[in-house]
């Protein structure tokens, strides 16, 4: 299996994308913001149209749109009543623009499908070089604002009553997001990136009692979901999105189960 660069490729990819989304992962969970995600999910999808249809990478698409998008999504989004209703509209507008350049870029199902779905043969050295330094961006600003994102994110009503700057800083988090979507979305695809940014934190939860004991274990059961994904596409050459996001349900129902399992003791 390693003998084929592709595959070499797909796993250094898939390794890089399990770190940012375990970690990435606990905060939004913490902040709710799963449909949020979900959201900047389908923008990258128009990103990566957008892409092809100008003769660009995907992923140059993908990054031009998902961060200026996830700063208007932050601005008119800052209410939370009014949260759900800009996503909707705003995911809305993104699908059909994705499928508008697609059809101006002359591109069939299959390209299409591969932008929705991800592709790991598709995943290139350089590619993975560009998601290793769009990664080590995303983990340097976390580790910057960490504590301040973890006080927003676990206690945003005691954040503002001290004094934070929690639009600002709920603005930086989208930011990160759109980065770490638009890094992800090259092995899983852009509908089903918010599987790695929900799923394995939401799993990590119920097991561990503290923020690093959540993003070791979101790591570690993203990292399984990938290798095995990908080890199992190869084997069967059915799509690795499909293994990805079977095996982190397993792992979320498992986990829901234990809790279950425990309150009833």
């Amino acid at each position: 299996m390693f003998s084929y660069e592709f595959m070499r490729n797909a796993f250094a990819a898939g390794t890089i994308i399990a770190i940012i989304c375990g970690i990435m992962g606990v905060f939004v969970i913490a902040r709710n913001m799963s449909f949020l995600t979900h959201t900047l999910s389908e923008i990258g999808f128009s990103g990566a149209a957008f892409g092809v249809f100008a003769g660009w990478a995907p992923l140059n698409g993908m990054l031009l749109f998902t961060v200026i998008s996830s700063v208007i999504v932050g601005q008119l989004s800052a209410r939370s009543e009014r949260r759900e209703a800009a996503t909707s509209a705003i995911s809305a507008l993104f699908i059909g623009l994705g499928i508008l350049f697609l059809s101006l870029a002359n591109k069939n199902a299959s390209y299409a499908t591969s932008i929705l779905f991800g592709s790991v043969i598709g995943i290139s050295a350089s590619d993975v070089r560009q998601m290793l330094w769009l990664s080590i961006l995303v983990l340097l600003i976390v580790f910057v604002l960490y504590r301040f994102l973890k006080f927003d994110s676990f206690d945003h009503t005691g954040a503002r009553v001290k004094g934070l700057w929690t639009n600002t800083l709920s603005i930086t988090f989208l930011v990160l997001v759109a980065l770490s979507v638009s890094v992800a979305a090259q092995i899983v695809g852009s509908l089903l990136i918010f599987i790695l940014l929900t799923l394995p934190a939401a799993t990590a939860k119920y097991f561990a009692h503290t923020v690093g004991g959540m993003m070791t274990l979101a790591i570690g059961l993203a990292l399984v979901g990938v290798w095995a994904g990908l080890t199992l596409s190869y084997v069967t050459n059915y799509p690795v999105s499909f293994f990805i996001a079977a095996i982190e349900a397993v792992f979320y129902f498992l986990a829901l189960g234990w809790q279950k399992l425990q309150t009833a003791e």
